[in-house]
Parts: C-alpha cells; structure tokens; sequence
C-alpha cells in the first residue's frame, strides 16, 4: 500500500485563508479574525481533490491555530460547523455565537 504524501497546511494572512496544495491544485478555508474570534467562512476543495480528508486537514490546522493563539471560533461555513462539532476536543474553542445556537 502506498503512503499518503504529506499535505502542509499554511495560514495565508494576505489572503485570510488556510491552504494546501496538492498536485498544484489549491484547497483552502477562509476566514475572517475579528476581537480574539475566528471565523471560518467557507471551505473549497476542487473536485479532482475531494475524497482525501484534504478538507478535514485544513480544518483541523486552522482550528489547532485558534487554539495555540488563544482564539475564539465560530463556524459559518457548514462543512467547518460539522467538523467542530464532530470532535469533542475542539469544543472548548466555541466562541459565543456557536455556544447559542
């Protein structure tokens, strides 16, 4: 079986998102940081790279970032929402808008 090559995920502060890049074709999450909160707007995965958890990654990265940064998140992008709420050990980084709803 072959090994699964090794995807960096990098935060692009320019361009408000977190990127991979596989095979030349970029993948990435958007947000927005406002007063101690990120906010996740909108993940894109282009089709020739879906179905290798690539997404989920990119998630992740930018929800360990909130974490190491002391950040808030709220999730207004539906694929983020379901990751975060999937994960039990991301709860705690639940900024107020997510806690009421």
């Amino acid at each position: 079986m072959a090994e699964e090559a090794v995807v960096d995920v990098v935060r692009n502060e320019a361009e408000g998102r977190f990127e991979a890049t596989v095979d030349g074709v970029l993948a990435y999450l958007t947000y927005q940081l406002r007063e101690g909160t990120l906010y996740l707007l909108h993940t894109e995965v282009p089709h020739e790279l879906e179905g290798r958890g690539l997404g989920s990654r990119i998630v992740r990265a930018a929800l360990d970032h909130a974490r190491a940064a002391g950040l808030r998140v709220v999730a207004h992008c539906p694929f983020a929402k379901a990751y975060l709420y999937r994960r039990k050990e991301y709860q705690d980084l639940l900024g107020p808008e997510e806690e009421e709803e």
